[in-house]
């Protein structure tokens, strides 16, 4: 069980995780602007998903490039790792918000919270839910070693 948990949590791991700090920064500012300083916010859920889309069409480009080349050192060229990278962006982003939405939206049904808040919260779990499905397929999908 320790030599499975030294592999996991080894430096490709922590490299995953400065590059998201990068890559959140980035993302969340496209995400929780567009939300918040636009009329986004009074959309509902099709403004949280255009919200986030956004998020994830921006960081994904900064993100393909810094763990392709800083995390997980792939040196594949071609049309291959771009594919498995866009697929694997798109499949847990659509798992991410598809679960955080009507989650979120259950346990926030009883608050008093505004409808906007309960939009960044639900936005914030949606993206928590993310990072967990992405490490995973970047390590051993999309960035998988040959």
């Amino acid at each position: 069980m320790r030599a499975h948990l030294a592999k996991l949590f080894d430096p490709t791991f922590f490299r995953f995780i400065l590059v998201g700090l990068v890559n959140t920064a980035v993302g969340y500012g496209v995400m929780f602007g567009l939300y918040n300083l636009t009329p986004l916010n009074t959309w509902g859920s099709r403004g949280q998903w255009i919200a986030s889309a956004a998020n994830y069409i921006v960081g994904s480009i900064v993100s393909f490039f810094l763990n392709k080349h800083f995390t997980f050192r792939n040196q594949e060229r071609g049309a291959g790792v771009v594919l498995r990278f866009v697929l694997n962006i798109t499949v847990c982003w659509l798992l991410a918000y598809g679960l955080a939405q009507p989650i979120m939206a259950r346990l926030l049904a009883e608050t008093a919270l505004s409808e906007q808040l309960k939009g960044n919260l639900t936005l914030l779990a949606g993206s928590g839910l993310f990072v967990i499905l992405n490490y995973g397929g970047q390590r051993w999908f999309a960035f998988r070693s040959r």
